[in-house]
């Protein structure tokens, strides 16, 4: 997949492996990985992003002797990925135009 697309849908990948559960960073590399690849040094940048935005926070745990740091969604992310969610139509008919399909036209 094309570097900027993968970028571009990324964040919204993991607001929505956030939704479901909170996370930490390895253990969102996992998840995500059964459909889309990504790293640590692609996924920390965009999880301070998304904190930094308001749609993230974080808290510790304690977790064999190291702190091990947890991402949980907020309601400003929950709103943010609801409206990327409500876009889909939008984005189907960009794939669809791209891929030579009719598209209709919506207003």
């Amino acid at each position: 997949m094309d570097a900027q697309v993968k970028k571009g849908l990324l964040e919204y990948c993991v607001l929505a492996e956030l939704q479901k559960k909170e996370s930490y960073g390895y253990q969102i590399i996992r998840d995500l990985s059964v459909c889309i690849e990504i790293s640590e040094s692609t996924l920390y940048p965009i999880l301070r992003r998304l904190e930094s935005g308001g749609y993230v926070d974080t808290h510790n745990v304690e977790y064999h002797n190291r702190i091990r740091k947890y991402y949980r969604i907020t309601d400003a992310g929950k709103k943010h990925l609801d409206r990327f969610i409500s876009e889909q139509d939008q984005l189907l008919q960009v794939i669809a135009f791209i891929s030579g399909k009719d598209v209709e036209k919506h207003e």
